[in-house]
């Protein structure tokens, strides 16, 4: 290991010489066991033994090969254990767990994180990291995840900070710092392993903050290289170059409008190890008031392509330019092949909060394909397939500049700015060639106001009130053919879907509700074939493995997020929702065993 000053500075460093002694000699004498590699987290699409990447794949899938338990049996899956995260520091829980050599690693609300024996759920250790007063989280205190290289298990936490622990006993190895939380930076998602290194982004986009790539050592937390995403902003290449993201367009930002222009990439990204391209997206422009920076506003709102060994951007592509809406632009890009004019294209599909859905070509960015996934659009009526640009329809806010008092004229926009699908992930099953989308009917009033720059403070400039489309629904799972469009089918939800989405080669999709369901249908009709309550809202990230000879399904329960913060009149829907903060594990029962002997025996007789 590096050596490191352990007081001031830029990176923070364990608090005492004693303390950093020992536990960099635990380290060292754990680093030369077999840890998580690049090339395990690379193919964890593969194995079904573990779960070591975010998405369960770097290429976003988010769909398990394992069908041990399939259509024919889910009906007999019993929890096997579970674990509470204690204390009242509970609040929303999004988090997906990583499991490796038995271990379970998860995350949890307040930048908490435990590791879990996983055949009984039993605690091995935990880790709290203590917050300082003054942290500006936009939309609750949650935590997605961590991600693992070697003997570390590695994340971020509330006060922008990276923290690496050692996997097995739970200490600190290092501690790096993100960004200024004082400035309203945080962050939220899980890291990334990619190319060996540890690649963040920054959350904070509705407090004017700078969106920004960052790649580090895994081992030490040194920085590689880092990529602002705002135009005209300086990074660093390899090397310690410094080097400014360019304009490609030229004049996306008037005046300095760039300086506080948002953009936050606080979602996380996923990975070609066969490209050596990383894609992540880019967050908001600041603030919401468009009239006060004119302009496409780039790189915000954009999926991107970088150089995982570089830095530099290789393509962009903008789904919002100059968002007025809040759309952001952070969403999941899912790298999947697909059939295109007669040829197999190396095609990346992502759900964006705009309303719409894009497939692009994942080698060039060229649009492939993009069509509404939601049942109205109002901001836009389609997508120039030749341009790739949104066709406005002028259902954009008014200028405050041009009205008397302090607002500007308020408009109906569909979807709401909680997007048409949020952060909870999607998932693309390699068996049926669809992508399973929790997407939500929601629609808002929004206008625009006055806004002055202030460090740290919310920079808005706008006013909204969300409510749902419909009477009996707001939430709705569907399935949906990336080659046309079509939606296959759709499973409706009284409240907003907030979990992520899983698919099986069982036949399976799993997913969860703010009811506190955690529930299994059919991927081929959506028909509900399994379902458990586990006593508060669902909101984390279904994943599977499998251990001596079963399967294993494990989700996190734990109602909060942004709906309950930022719903409006989505609120009497919500309110009578128990917090809490569980990890639920499930398996097949025995009886499961049982029929299944009967089926063969009845099988061999009809033969």
């Amino acid at each position: 290991m590096k050596s490191h000053s352990l007081t001031g500075g830029f990176g923070r460093r364990l608090a005492a010489p004693v303390t950093a002694l020992l536990v960099s000699a635990a380290y060292m004498s754990t680093a030369s066991a077999a840890g998580v590699t690049q090339k395990m987290i690379d193919n964890d699409f593969n194995t079904v033994d573990d779960v070591v990447a975010y998405h369960m794949d770097p290429k976003g899938t988010r769909y398990s090969k394992l069908d041990r338990i399939n259509r024919d049996n889910v009906q007999y899956m019993t929890p096997a254990w579970a674990f509470s995260f204690g204390d009242e520091l509970q609040r929303g829980q999004e988090s997906q767990p990583l499991i490796h050599d038995g271990v379970i690693y998860v995350t949890g609300s307040y930048s908490r994180l435990w590791a879990l024996d996983a055949r009984t759920g039993q605690l091995k250790w935990s880790y709290k990291h203590r917050l300082p007063k003054g942290i500006s989280p936009c939309c609750d205190v949650v935590n997605r995840g961590a991600a693992l290289y070697k003997d570390l298990v590695i994340f971020g936490t509330l006060d922008a900070q990276l923290v690496a622990l050692d996997k097995e006993s739970g200490r600190p190895v290092w501690r790096e710092k993100i960004a200024d939380y004082k400035a309203g930076y945080s962050y939220t998602a899980a890291p990334m392993i990619a190319g060996d290194k540890l690649i963040t982004g920054v959350s904070g986009g509705e407090f004017g903050v700078v969106g920004r790539i960052t790649a580090r050592n895994p081992e030490t937390g040194e920085m590689i290289w880092d990529r602002p995403v705002i135009a005209n902003h300086e990074g660093t290449l390899p090397g310690g170059k410094k080097d400014v993201t360019k304009d490609r367009k030229g004049g996306t930002w008037e005046g300095e409008t760039w300086k506080t222009g948002g953009g936050a990439t606080w979602l996380g990204g996923t990975y070609d190890p066969e490209l050596g391209l990383l894609y992540m997206g880019t967050g908001n422009p600041a603030p919401w008031n468009a009239y006060a920076r004119p302009g496409d506003n780039l790189y915000t709102t954009s999926r991107l392509a970088i150089d995982i060994e570089t830095g530099k951007i290789k393509w962009h592509y903008q789904t919002t330019p100059n968002d007025h809406w809040d759309f952001d632009g952070v969403n999941e890009v899912v790298l999947f092949d697909m059939e295109h004019k007669g040829k197999k294209v190396k095609a990346a599909g992502t759900a964006d909060r705009n309303g719409f859905f894009y497939v692009l070509n994942r080698e060039n960015g060229d649009l492939l394909n993009a069509f509404p996934f939601v049942d109205e659009v109002s901001w836009a009526s389609g997508i120039d397939m030749k341009t790739g640009r949104p066709i406005e329809t002028g259902n954009r806010p008014g200028n405050p500049a041009e009205m008397e008092g302090d607002k500007g004229e308020s408009v109906v926009a569909r979807p709401s700015f909680l997007g048409g699908k949020n952060w909870n992930h999607v998932s693309y099953s390699h068996s049926t060639g669809l992508f399973y989308i929790p997407s939500n009917e929601w629609e808002m009033d929004i206008w625009n106001e006055p806004i002055t720059y202030r460090r740290g403070s919310a920079f808005l400039g706008a006013g909204f009130t969300i409510r749902p489309v419909n009477e009996n629904y707001v939430g709705v799972l569907r399935a949906v053919d990336p080659k046309n469009g079509k939606e296959v089918w759709r499973a409706e939800n009284r409240t907003p879907l907030w979990s992520s989405v899983m698919t099986t080669a069982g036949g399976l999709v799993f997913y969860g509700t703010p009811e506190g369901f955690v529930k299994a249908v059919d991927d081929k009709t959506g028909k509900e074939l399994w379902s458990f309550n586990t006593g508060s809202g669902v909101v984390g990230q279904p994943v599977t493995w499998e251990m001596d000879g079963e399967q294993y399904v494990s989700i996190v329960s734990g109602w909060g997020g942004a709906v309950p913060l930022w719903g409006g009149d989505i609120g009497p829907l919500v309110r009578d929702i128990s917090q809490g903060g569980m990890l639920w594990t499930f398996k097949l029962s025995k009886i499961a065993e049982k029929v299944a002997a009967k089926q063969q025996q009845t099988e061999l007789a009809a033969q």
